[in-house]
């Protein structure tokens, strides 16, 4: 018998970046919260299903630029809540695209996932920009914090609620809809790379 993300969603789904096949964990869970059983050290993140590492950055989103957004009320960590936040976007995302949820946020993580970066450099006391490649497991953090953040963003003190905000980012970023906040990021993070080279 195969398990199912949230007991109703098929996880065989092919992973067509090549470069980020090894870090996109699709290892069939029935209930995607293991408590990081098998995260030992930060490198190890690979080994949580994606859809759970999906979750644990619902929990704690990471900062956005120097604002501390950790701290922030509707950030609670309350596992329940984010669980049933991401298992309903999944059923918004099933609604409107008639395809495997999970399947279209693996293809929205291919498509928002940044391939380049800028790093600053020092030379002569001055500091450059230089372009430098994004290592596949930074690339996956970084979309999903875009994901998370842009939802977040998208549906604080607005009408539109986290759920239907989560769902909408991922079927943009499936459809490559440069409205969505990883799409843009990434867009504009890989034009200031090129003129940087």
């Amino acid at each position: 018998m195969e398990f199912m993300v949230f007991d109703k969603w098929n996880v065989n789904i092919q992973v067509n970046d090549p470069g980020l096949k090894r870090y996109i964990n699709l290892s069939p869970v029935l209930v995607p919260k293991t408590g990081g059983k098998y995260v030992k050290t930060r490198f190890w993140r690979n080994k949580n299903n994606i859809v759970e590492r999906l979750i644990n950055k619902l929990m704690i989103p990471g900062h956005r630029g120097k604002k501390h957004k950790t701290t922030s009320g509707h950030m609670s960590g309350k596992s329940q809540k984010v669980y049933d936040i991401v298992e309903n976007a999944f059923k918004i995302i099933e609604e409107k695209t008639k395809k495997n949820p999970v399947e279209v946020f693996i293809r929205a993580l291919e498509n928002a996932a940044p391939r380049e970066e800028i790093i600053s450099i020092e030379y002569g006391g001055a500091r450059y920009p230089q372009a430098v490649e994004c290592a596949p497991q930074r690339r996956i953090d970084i979309v999903l914090r875009q994901f998370v953040q842009g939802s977040y963003q998208k549906s604080f003190n607005k009408k539109i609620n986290m759920t239907e905000a989560l769902a909408d980012e991922i079927i943009k970023a499936y459809n490559l809809d440069q409205t969505s906040t990883a799409i843009a990021k990434k867009l504009e993070l890989e034009r200031q790379s090129d003129s940087s080279r």
